[in-house]
């Protein structure tokens, strides 16, 4: 009797057992629950991220996309006769000599960008940091050309180049330098060096800006190492804080060509690209051929030439920074 009912016991456990939930093994919850986290910091990033995205899709992604459609129709860009042409407005751009003039004054600024601010906005932000009495007030007339608008700068600039009572003249004669005197905006020869002149002039105390906050974190004890190794100034300078603003100024670099290959607004305002279109621009013969002309095909093919220019050069300057990060 005793025997039979530990049997039907058994039977019952075995039986009650078959109807368990089976309980997977701890580590296999864990996974779950992170691809679950994962997948709900997904949707909260794409949350945050998404009206921005949306905005840049809709104002950059898509007005690329467009200005390259539109650069394969010849098109007045008002009424709807758009006449499609192919690439027929990039073959006439590669025979357009103006084209050619203005890309060569945009590298031409370029490099007077790289070698002129650059150098003058690390020289400014340095200075700033001199024991010299007075530099809150010369912080602020240092970053002043900065804040002043590109037109009060180009209107300001034509009477400083002015042929007949411009100050530039005005010192030359008193400097005994008669002959050097001329119309710099009216001379082909001088207008565009005049322009890049005002363009540094305009540009200096922002990459100032940039190199002092840059110098601000460098760490001072690595300065007080070198006063106790018995280095002067110019061996901290060059041992302590040129390499250490190096990112700096391939970021400067980066944003000192791209804004020299679109710039537009100054050029406008003192020139309009001449005289004789000695000193256009890509963008403001953009301008010209697509506001002026009525030439929307045209101007658009220009203005994607600007993109692929610019896209170009950029990634060129990130690879050399990649390279140069991989070797040291």
């Amino acid at each position: 009797m005793a025997n039979n009912a530990k049997k039907l016991s058994d039977e019952q456990d075995q039986h009650s057992g078959s109807e368990k939930v089976y309980s997977p093994p701890v580590p296999v919850r864990l996974d779950k629950a992170k691809k679950k986290r994962k997948k709900q910091d997904l949707w909260v990033i794409i949350g945050f991220m998404g009206p921005a995205l949306l905005i840049y899709g809709l104002y950059v992604i898509y007005s690329i996309v467009m200005t390259f459609y539109y650069s394969l129709f010849e098109w007045s860009g008002i009424d709807n006769n758009m006449v499609f042409n192919g690439i027929q407005n990039y073959i006439t751009l590669m025979g357009d000599a103006v084209f050619w003039t203005s890309l060569q004054n945009n590298f031409l600024l370029v490099g007077a960008s790289l070698l002129t601010q650059l150098p003058l906005g690390l020289i400014m932000a340095l200075l700033l940091f001199s024991p010299i009495k007075g530099m809150r007030f010369f912080r602020s007339i240092y970053f002043m050309p900065f804040l002043m608008s590109t037109v009060a700068i180009g209107i300001l600039f034509i009477y400083i180049f002015d042929g007949n009572f411009g100050i530039v003249n005005q010192i030359l004669g008193q400097l005994g330098l008669e002959s050097w005197q001329r119309g710099w905006l009216g001379n082909e020869e001088t207008a565009i060096w005049a322009v890049i002149a005002t363009v540094c002039w305009q540009f200096a105390p922002f990459y100032m800006i940039l190199f002092r906050a840059a110098i601000v974190g460098i760490p001072e004890e690595l300065y007080e190492a070198a006063d106790i190794d018995g280095a002067n100034s110019r061996k901290k300078f060059f041992a302590i804080t040129l390499p250490l603003l190096v990112p700096t100024i391939i970021t400067s670099s980066i944003l000192s060509i791209i804004g020299a290959l679109k710039y537009f607004d100054l050029i406008y305002v003192m020139t309009d690209g001449g005289p004789n279109n000695s000193t256009e621009l890509m963008a403001t013969y953009m301008y010209e051929q697509t506001f002026t002309n009525f030439n929307m095909g045209y101007g658009s093919s220009i203005s994607f030439s600007m993109f692929i220019i610019a896209l170009i050069v950029t990634i060129f300057i990130i690879i050399f920074d990649q390279k140069r990060k991989g070797a040291s």
